[in-house]
């Protein structure tokens, strides 16, 4: 029952702020369902993924999800997925714990930036290309070894994060598709989630072989994620916007510096 309540409070999350609000799941399942990091990183890729999967799958049906950039990224995601979980059985829990609330910290800071309304730091220099741009024709992007570097080790670097820490990489992602490529955010937003579903599938199925995944909090967390991402979803257009993601900011923030404080004391 526990497992299956945090799930709907994950899911709602999802919902309400987007898949980087699965950030969260890991906290909750230490918090409440007395887990290591390590053991509650795979389940908390559970949520995650099922949100992603589900907002990449409306993306391919728009048209707007960068598929070959995204099974780019996701290749390089998944072949590094791998060694953060071995990394995270080995490191010790309190370490784990702070550097997990390092990036909750960071992911807090940057959510309150954006919800800030403030575009204008948001936007790209027009004299600085980057080095994955599209044809005009076409509409595709054109590769060269520069574009397939950025976005691999971008992919690489999600992949890392997401085995040690159970996260999915939106932050990762988000950021480096808007800093390599000339995509809007109607595309960013998919492909990201395009790339964070696969390789959280990845680092799922890694535990779950290894005998890593407890399942008797999994499935429970999963249903109950499932049922909070569709009423959190009915909800979404009342309570979902900038207020929101900036108390999203603010809890996260709260519960990182509680995850260092229970690591030191």
């Amino acid at each position: 029952m526990t497992s299956l309540v945090l799930g709907l409070i994950v899911g709602v999350i999802l919902a309400l702020t987007g898949a980087g609000g699965g950030i969260l799941a890991v906290p909750l399942l230490m918090f409440g369902a007395h887990l290591g990091v390590a053991d509650a990183g795979p389940i908390g890729l559970v949520a995650v993924g099922l949100a992603a999967a589900l907002g990449a799958a409306l993306g391919l049906k728009t048209g707007t999800v960068r598929y070959r950039a995204a099974l780019l990224m996701a290749g390089f995601g998944i072949v590094f997925s791998p060694p953060g979980l071995w990394l995270a059985r080995r490191i010790d829990n309190r370490w784990l714990a702070v550097l997990f609330a390092i990036v909750m910290l960071l992911v807090a800071v940057r959510t309150f930036r954006q919800a800030g309304g403030s575009p204008s730091s948001q936007r790209r220099d027009p004299e600085l290309a980057p080095p994955c741009v599209r044809h005009q024709a076409s509409g595709r992007f054109i590769w060269t070894s520069h574009c397939a570097r950025s976005l691999a080790l971008s992919g690489a670097l999600a992949g890392l994060l997401s085995g040690l820490l159970g996260v999915g990489g939106g932050f990762v992602m988000v950021p480096a598709l808007q800093r390599y490529t000339d995509l809007d955010m109607k595309s960013i937003v998919p492909t990201s989630l395009a790339v964070i579903a696969l390789v959280s599938a990845m680092g799922v199925a890694s535990s779950a072989i290894a005998g890593h995944l407890n399942w008797s909090v999994a499935l429970p967390f999963s249903v109950g994620g499932l049922v909070g991402m569709f009423a959190g979803r009915l909800a979404a257009n009342r309570l979902a916007g900038p207020q929101m993601q900036k108390a999203f900011a603010f809890v996260s923030a709260v519960v990182a510096l509680g995850m260092i404080a229970k690591a030191a004391f």
